[in-house]
């Protein structure tokens, strides 16, 4: 069985405690194990943690795939910007191709890099705000080359980062989807990087604040929900430009074969995008990748008419290389239209006033 064969039968037992799970769950007593004596080093000095000068926000999940993390940080920043702030962006970067410990992505960098250099997450999310951005796995020291380029950021958010303790945080936000807690276990006898409780550092002002990417909170823990919708696809040349919505683009493509209609999906979980493709009236033949997929070479046959994406894949894809090897085919990106309640916009920008008594 391979890595991806398995990891994805683990995957299908996680929801629940079956005999598989359970024959794994002495390795969750030591993930357990593990997480607290980590903790531990941490919030008694024994390990470092890195404290920035500006206040720092740390959006993450404590379940392993996509929970909504990216989606969630977009909205975040999007919201500070609109009450005034200049915030920056710290992320890992995870699948980039450069090899330079810290990358900065910002208006003047933009034209010289790509998707694959920097990450698809990173690049989407720029594309989508326009926030300076640092991508090194050691935070603390991106947040400080990214400081030094931008000194007017006045806060900063990190993409990913509820388990790096090595950057003291000031908010955190942790993402659920619809599993929940799956089984409540650890990896990999459960779906979960840490208990779903698992305390905050010392650094940071009051509890988590929790935010479900699901129609109604999936665990015990008190929170707000998003409302979600996938937009009606548009075309690729339209979506690059940021073009006003195409409003006739959906009957286009339901005026199509099937089978002539590829929906390609390289993230974490492809099946909740098929699904809302199909909320749509769209009929499709489904091809799920890999997460991070890298679109290289293009998934899809050359005689396909039609091939609709996540911004997430589609911020990876090449003009010269479609038009070359794909010249038959019409590419649709279907965006996610995210939206946190009022409630929870309330609840953080309480947090961010307290920052600043």
């Amino acid at each position: 069985m391979s890595t991806r064969h398995l990891s994805d039968w683990l995957m299908a037992r996680w929801p629940r405690r079956t005999w598989a799970t359970r024959a794994l769950w002495p390795l969750h007593l030591i993930m357990s194990a593990l997480v607290a004596l980590r903790r531990t080093a941490y919030a008694l000095g024994w390990a470092r943690v890195n404290t920035l000068p500006v206040p720092v926000l740390v959006v993450g999940n404590r379940i392993v795939g996509g929970a909504g993390k990216t989606p969630s940080v977009i909205a975040i920043l999007a919201h500070l910007q609109a009450r005034g702030h200049r915030p920056g962006l710290l992320t890992r970067g995870h699948g980039r191709q450069s090899t330079e410990a810290t990358l900065l992505l910002d208006d003047a960098s933009a034209a010289a890099l790509n998707a694959r250099q920097v990450g698809d997450e990173p690049w989407l999310i720029w594309r989508r705000t326009h926030v300076p951005t640092a991508i090194d796995a050691r935070r603390a020291r991106g947040g400080l080359a990214l400081l030094a380029h931008h000194p007017d950021i006045d806060i900063l958010v990190c993409d990913d980062g509820l388990q790096h303790l090595a950057l003291a945080r000031d908010i955190e936000v942790v993402v659920f989807d619809e599993r929940g807690q799956g089984n409540g276990w650890l990896l990999p006898a459960g779906p979960l990087r840490e208990p779903i409780d698992a305390p905050s550092p010392p650094s940071t002002r009051g509890q988590p604040l929790v935010l479900y990417n699901a129609p109604a909170t999936t665990t015990p823990l008190p929170g707000f929900v998003v409302h979600k919708r996938l937009l009606a696809p548009r075309p690729w040349q339209e979506w690059l430009r940021g073009d006003a919505q195409h409003v006739a683009s959906h009957f286009a493509l339901q005026q199509a074969r099937p089978d002539q209609v590829w929906a390609v999906a390289g993230i974490a979980q492809p099946e909740r995008f098929f699904e809302g493709l199909r909320a749509m009236g769209l009929s499709f033949t489904p091809c799920p990748l890999a997460d991070h997929a890298s679109f290289d070479p293009l998934p899809w046959p050359s005689d396909i008419a039609h091939v609709v994406m996540t911004e997430k894949d589609a911020v990876k894809l090449d003009l010269e290389q479609v038009r070359k090897h794909r010249p038959k085919t019409q590419v649709w990106v279907a965006a996610l239209d995210f939206s946190p309640g009022a409630d929870f916009w309330r609840a953080l920008d309480a947090r961010l006033s307290s920052l600043h008594r």
